[in-house]
């Protein structure tokens, strides 16, 4: 129960429902408790009548059955009330902790990502959230019923019989124990469980992300051994907790049909004693039979608290978790000249070390050009730069004011990204530009960027032109376009700041002549990374990276003249295109 106290705060938020719901269930089950004693009564009243011969039988059952209809009505009036106030309690705290959860994933940083699997964050806020709405609704419910419906029944029983009462009520202690010995049990195997179904969530997402290198490397059959093997273990921990609940329900049942043939056995022989009287035995079976489902209900609500629990803990590891990089502190952002790299070291969790003591500057309204081959820090340079990761060592000057103490959310609104590995929105191709502004933005302005991109041309192929809905990730485009595509919602934006991380390596040549030159013509400071040095030629600055220290820096005509790895890497790439 302790990882279910964070819960506590929601309870408190809804209390005044809450309150309510308890009211009905008190309501509800009084009058559900005034029926057998009322029908007790009457088979007292019954047993007299048989030698007053002047009482109209037929009136006094049809006011009877009319009193007992009454009764059953309002107590079921009452128990909608009672569903119509927790139960919508329950689903207001799913709603309230599903979207606690999906701030909290949003603000933590870069590095949780790279630890934790996409199929694990989604069944964290997917199947965890329902399993704790379960015990927020259902869970409290039967558990303030069965609180009330004990206590009211119990009274009732000892006003008519302690002694009868006290010989009833002899299994409810051995059921208790049976609880206590198998929560545990239900605990630990939920647990399991919910791990077993966050792998199975995991391999499911991997494999409908990658179906087409799948597909095209023919692994369809290893994928389904994959996933029918985690489903297998999945079953057979799921069956442990069937069995464990298929055996602990019908032993509840034959402890409550013990206490009531002690009722009909016991109520006899006190009958015959005249201790008690007909009506008062017919009233301890129906109290008795009134306490099987509370009483069932606790073999329920326990597994249905286990397993919250064990989701609840599940959801607190994550919303533990604290964002290493906070994204609103901080002075508003301003450039005016220079953004400065001051030898900067960054080494990966992994143990990788990424950069070395690089330094370097970037010109307000210049291009940097960034080039290097596979693993030489590229594109870490790009994380550091909007500060997805900060350095372990040197700092990041933007005009000698360090970006640790620039808020971000002003920054990243001047900063327009397009990444190596292209995201594109299951959306029309118009959203998926617009998505890149914060204001609204005309149709000629959506078009000059599609034009400055170079792929107007091709949108205007579609039969839906800018409405064309694409399918997922932009299945539905090429490599390219998709590229382009991305160039213009980082545009859209009309950033102080545009970064090109390896985003042009699946354009042909003369498309990223065009794309360059509109850029230019824009004139915003520009870094682009890239592996070909046709794309970072033209810029301002260049830096070749190899192992991640900088091991030349200048123009690209001082770069040719030094004749090292940069000319090299140039005369190699002009004899291919040649």
């Amino acid at each position: 129960m302790k990882s279910l106290s964070y819960l506590n705060k929601y309870l408190w938020k809804y209390k005044w429902r809450l309150l309510l719901g308890f009211l009905f269930i008190t309501l509800s089950n009084w009058f559900k408790v005034e029926m057998p004693n009322y029908f007790g009564n009457i088979t007292d009243e019954l047993t007299q009548w048989e030698n007053e011969n002047n009482k109209n039988l037929v009136l006094f059952a049809l006011k009877a059955g009319g009193y007992f209809l009454f009764l059953s009505f309002l107590s079921g009036f009452f128990l909608f009330m009672t569903r119509q106030t927790i139960i919508v309690v329950s689903r207001l705290i799913e709603y309230d902790l599903k979207n606690e959860i999906y701030q909290h994933y949003q603000k933590l940083s870069y590095s949780f990502y790279r630890k934790n699997n996409t199929g694990d964050l989604i069944n964290r806020i997917s199947e965890d959230v329902t399993k704790v709405r379960m015990y927020l609704g259902p869970g409290i419910m039967y558990s303030i019923n069965l609180s009330v419906l004990s206590v009211l029944v119990i009274k009732n029983m000892i006003e008519v019989s302690p002694r009868l009462t006290a010989f009833v009520l002899i299994p409810l202690p051995i059921m208790s124990f049976l609880i206590y010995k198998v929560s545990g049990a239900i605990n630990r195997i939920s647990n399991e469980v919910q791990i077993e179904q966050s792998r199975l969530s995991t391999l499911a997402q991997e494999t409908f992300t990658g179906i087409r290198v799948i597909k095209a490397y023919r692994k369809t059959e290893l994928f389904k051994k994959l996933f029918s093997k985690s489903a297998k273990t999945y079953k057979d921990k799921h069956m442990k907790l069937v069995l464990v609940n298929a055996l602990f329900m019908p032993t509840i049942f034959i402890l409550i049909g013990i206490s009531t043939l002690l009722s009909i056995y016991l109520g006899g022989i006190l009958y015959y004693d005249e201790q008690i009287t007909l009506g008062g035995i017919i009233k301890f079976i129906f109290y008795v039979n009134m306490l099987t489902w509370p009483f069932a209900s606790i073999g329920f609500v326990t597994a249905i608290i286990q397993r919250a629990a064990a989701s609840q803990q599940r959801i607190n590891e994550f919303l533990k978790e604290q964002p290493e990089i906070i994204p609103n502190k901080g002075k508003d952002f301003s450039f005016q000249k220079e953004i400065r790299f001051n030898h900067v070291s960054y080494q990966y969790p992994s143990g990788i070390q990424a950069l070395k003591n690089i330094s370097f500057p970037i010109k307000k309204g210049e291009t940097l050009g960034i080039i290097g081959k596979t693993g030489s820090g590229k594109s870490t340079i790009t994380h550091l730069l909007l500060r997805l990761i900060d350095p372990d060592s040197g700092e990041i000057l933007i005009d000698h004011e360090d970006l640790k103490n620039i808020n971000l959310n002003t920054y990243r609104r001047k900063i327009g990204v397009v990444p190596q590995d292209t995201f594109l929105f299951s959306d029309t191709i118009r959203n998926n530009v617009l998505f890149g502004s914060e204001t609204e933005k005309s149709e000629e302005e959506v078009i000059q960027v599609l034009k400055d991109a170079h792929i107007y041309h091709n949108i205007m192929q579609f039969e839906d032109k800018l409405d064309t809905l694409l399918g997922e990730r932009g299945v539905n485009l090429s490599g390219g376009q998709k590229q382009r595509l991305s160039i213009a919602r980082a545009l859209i934006r009309n950033p102080e700041i545009l970064i090109l991380d390896d985003c042009l390596s699946a354009v042909d040549t003369e498309t990223e002549e065009i794309i360059l030159n509109n850029l230019r013509k824009r004139n915003i400071t520009t870094v682009i990374v890239s592996h070909r040095v046709s794309s970072i030629r033209y810029a301002s600055q260049i830096i070749t990276l190899e192992n991640g220290e900088i091991i030349e820096m200048g123009t690209h005509q001082e770069l040719l003249k030094n004749n090292q790895h940069y000319a090299e890497l140039y005369w190699k790439q002009l004899k291919k295109i040649k």
